[in-house]
This record gives structure tokens, sequence and C-alpha cells, in this order.
């Protein structure tokens, strides 16, 4: 069967759904982090760090405080509970026959992408999925039945959705108060109702799909992004970082065997950048973030970062709801304009002019909040009994100090 005819974007007549300029990107055949196959371990979704923080590996405080991090400011607990409603669609039944889609995978990959769009997704690439990338057993501390169930996923390929955290947020904040852990969740919520569907649909043309977002994956998501040309690894811990959203965005997969056509990895010369920078780790206030060289760990090259700071600081918080300072304060963390556009391509095509770009970005102030615009209400739910009261004034970031 022929593809269909569809209007859409073309440059030099290639077809392009993707609403940013991707097909500028320099594509290259491995991620830019050497990722040493052989010598990636599967993970079990129990040792991620937040599960850690729950059983009490981290302390007390933590394992007390890991149920209400997010829940004790109802923004982000309204958000997090329409991720915990959409755990019952993530799978289904298939359609017993097959529907006639066109026998062209480089078509089925540019409709899938298209179909993301058309549901609000701001970015969207596919590859294959890595064996390593599947965790061994689910984490679900909510259900006995299904924490430590081991996890069966033998789908080939992946298609990551990626949401924007919202830039005006973002430039108000100081990345450790009250609206943190809402914006993560509210793309969290947002990219996993878009994989949902996208699954659903996937599954009503004959194929298996399965929906992975927030508060139920069965992937880790980092390799995924690599590998479906989303981004590359940056100096924030175990974070991909793209070209035009920056670090500043979540995602959900769906995992199928729909075939498709796969995209490549990209380098747009963040592995150099960020070994300059180091922005995210002189700003970071629990100091999870190192400004030391990369290393290897279980076959991944990647910048070392402490979890335990990490998970101790986005968890127990007690002065904000979580904390997202390393995005805040992040040069490629840049709203959408032409003048930012252009400097993204220079930053990607020029290596001499890095230097400058990192100078000028603290020159300029970017990184630093803007009060001035908050339009969220800080709000806590002390006890977890629902009662609302206003929080007592944070501290300053260690960022807002300098």
């Amino acid at each position: 069967m022929k593809a269909y005819d569809i209007k859409v974007r073309t440059v030099r007549g290639r077809r392009y759904a993707d609403p940013y300029p991707v097909e500028r990107l320099k594509r290259v055949d491995r991620p830019t982090t050497i990722i040493r196959d052989d010598d990636v371990p599967r993970i079990d979704e129990r040792e991620q760090g937040f599960n850690r923080a729950g059983r009490g590996d981290f302390g007390p405080h933590l394992k007390e405080q890991r149920p209400r991090f997010v829940k004790k400011q109802p923004l982000s607990g309204a958000a997090m509970q329409m991720s915990l409603l959409l755990k019952g669609v993530v799978d289904g039944l298939v359609a017993a026959r097959k529907a006639p889609l066109p026998d062209d995978p480089e078509f089925m990959a540019f409709h899938i992408k298209e179909t993301a769009y058309f549901l609000r997704a701001d970015l969207v690439g596919i590859c294959e999925l890595p064996p390593y990338a599947v965790y061994t057993h689910s984490a679900d501390a909510r259900d006995p039945e299904l924490d430590g169930k081991p996890v069966e996923l033998n789908h080939r390929y992946a298609i990551a959705i990626l949401i924007d955290q919202d830039w005006h947020t973002a430039r108000a904040t100081t990345g450790s108060d009250w609206i943190s852990n809402a914006m993560s969740f509210m793309s969290y919520s947002t990219s996993g109702f878009i994989a949902c569907i996208v699954a659903d649909y996937i599954r009503r043309l004959g194929y298996p799909a399965r929906a992975h977002h927030a508060m139920n994956y069965q992937v880790v998501v980092p390799p995924i992004l690599l590998w479906a040309g989303l981004g590359e690894m940056c100096r924030i811990g175990d974070i991909v970082l793209n070209p035009f959203l920056g670090p500043r965005f979540k995602a959900a997969v769906v995992t199928t065997d729909l075939p498709l056509a796969v995209d490549k990895p990209i380098d747009f010369g963040l592995q150099d950048f960020c070994s300059r920078c180091k922005k995210c780790a002189r700003a970071c206030p629990g100091g999870a973030l190192s400004a030391e060289d990369k290393v290897i760990y279980n076959g991944y090259e990647k910048w070392p970062a402490s979890v335990a700071k990490c998970v101790g600081m986005r968890a127990g918080n007690m002065k904000g709801s979580g904390c997202g300072t390393c995005i805040k304060v992040c040069p490629w963390n840049k709203p959408d304009t032409l003048l930012h556009r252009a400097v993204g391509w220079t930053m990607r095509h020029v290596p001499l002019a890095r230097p400058i770009a990192i100078w000028a970005d603290d020159r300029m102030g970017y990184g630093r909040p803007h009060p001035e615009e908050q339009w969220w209400l800080d709000l806590e739910d002390v006890k977890g009994n629902g009662v609302l009261t206003v929080p007592a004034r944070k501290s300053r970031t260690r960022h807002e100090r300098r």
C-alpha cells in the first residue's frame, strides 16, 4: 500500500512532523557518551533512588518524607494523582486483526509522531528498545502483588514522548521552591496521558503496545532518549539534555512491535559544553553534582553524581516541594525564540563560542529567579490531613547566594 498523501513540513523533499528543526541536528551511529552494551546490567526498579529512600536506605528522615514530598503541595499532588489514575490503562487487549496499514516503516514512524504531536507532545523520537533499558523487577509500594514482580517486556521499538515543563514557570522559580514538583508531575502526567492514548491506538491497529510513565515505568528512560535522538547525557546526573528544551522536560515511553523506522542519536557538542560549564554543579543546593571529569559506571560514561544527596534535597526539602535547581540554571534552559535558536545553532556548530556563551549566560543573569512573575500559590499540607497552610519563607539556594 502506498503512503498516504499528507501535507506536512518538508525540508529538501523529506517530511517532518516535528515542531522543532530536528533535521538540522547532526546524526551519529552511537550516542556521544560511551555505552558498553555488553557491560550494562539490567536494573531492579526497587533500587531507584526514591524507592531506596522509601525503604530507609538514606535514613529515617527521607523514609518519612518519601511518601509525602509530592503530595504536600496541592498542585503537585493533583498532578501525581492523575499519573496514578493512568496506571490502569497502560496495557490492554490487542485487536484480533491487523488494520490495513501502509507497508512502510518510515511512513508509520512519521504517522505515530504526528499522532503524538496531535495529542500535544513537544518532541518525539523512536529507537529500537535496548534490552538493558528494561527493568528486571517492578517497584510499587502501594501494591504488594506488583512490588518486586519480574518484568517481561520483549517489544522491539520504543517511542519516547517529551513534555516541556514550561519556560515561564522555570524563569520565575528559584528551582527549589513550592512549584518544583508540580512542574515535574505536570510533565509526567501529560506525557503519560499521551503515551496511554498512543499505546491504545497502536493496540487497536492490531499490534501490542504498552505505555510507560511516572508511577508505572517498566523501562529506564535515559538510554531510550539517547538512542531515539532526543538528546545527549549531561552533567546533571542521569539526565538527558535536549538541544531545544534543554533539561526542562519529562518523558513517557511507548514500547511496541509495530514496525517503525528509527531515529539516530545526535551530537550537538554537549560533551564539550558540559565539561566547560559546571553551572549546575555550582548551583546544586544539595551538593549532589560533581565538577569532576566523567567516569564509567554500570557500563555508561557519565559525570558522577550523588543519588543520596540528590534524593535528599528533592524528597527532604522542607522549605519547598522537590528541587529542579539544576534544570533552572542550565544555560540550555531557554525560551523558543529566534534569538535563542540562533544561539543554540552557534553552540552546536562553533566550539570556540561555547566559553563565551557560558560567561554571557551568567553575565546576563540567566538562571536567577524572578519572584515578581510567580503565579502559583505557596501552600503546604503539613500533616497530610488536607489542611493547607502558608509555609514559612524558604532559604535561598546556593545560586541565589552567589
